[in-house]
């Protein structure tokens, strides 16, 4: 069975990461929220969850990571050593993924050194899209290069949570006929 670590840090945005575990734990995929700090963290808009762990040295047994964005909760995993840490292994691991919305690809893996070459996305402006000008970067929704994937905000949180339950070997289709995304692809 796959493992998922949600990366939490003081300022994470709501959706990108509740709706992200939320996903992936509905596909059946082991998935902890990991605090970089205290057992409580607080969202960017002020709701406070107890994270299922805090980061330590059993993160690398997971499969797969993920930064959600929200401010300041991407600059706080941009500015901790052991998730900067944690990404560079990922990214020389084929068997590993590394995720990242919002904020957090321009963020954190331009301080783990990771972005340069690699398709990717973030939240769209001149302000992330400058951090990221080393990498090639596409105006969609969700980008996948090799074991990256990112994505652009709390609006396209569903989509990229689909793609990595698809990524880690779940029925994303059985899901979203589930969850009635069926229903909402329909209406386009």
């Amino acid at each position: 069975m796959k493992k998922v670590a949600v990366f939490l840090a003081d300022g994470f945005e709501d959706i990108e990461a509740l709706a992200t575990v939320d996903i992936l734990r509905r596909a059946g995929i082991t998935c902890d929220t990991v605090s970089i700090n205290e057992e409580y963290v607080k969202s960017a808009h002020n709701v406070i969850i107890k994270a299922d762990k805090i980061i330590d040295k059993n993160i690398y047994d997971y499969d797969m990571v993920v930064c959600p964005g929200g401010l300041p909760g991407a600059k706080y995993l941009a500015e901790n050593e052991m998730v900067l840490e944690v990404i560079r292994k990922f990214n020389k691991d084929d068997s590993k993924y590394i995720a990242a919305i919002c904020a957090s690809p321009a963020m954190v893996l331009k301080s783990a050194g990771i972005e340069e070459n690699r398709y990717v996305t973030s939240y769209p402006g001149d302000k992330f899209e400058n951090m990221l000008e080393k990498s090639n970067y596409v105006d969609e929704l969700v980008v996948i290069d090799g074991n990256l994937i990112t994505s652009r905000g709390p609006a396209t949180t569903f989509l990229f949570a689909y793609k990595l339950v698809d990524l880690l070997g779940g029925d994303s289709k059985s899901l979203k006929k589930e969850m009635l995304w069926d229903m909402v692809e329909e209406e386009k």
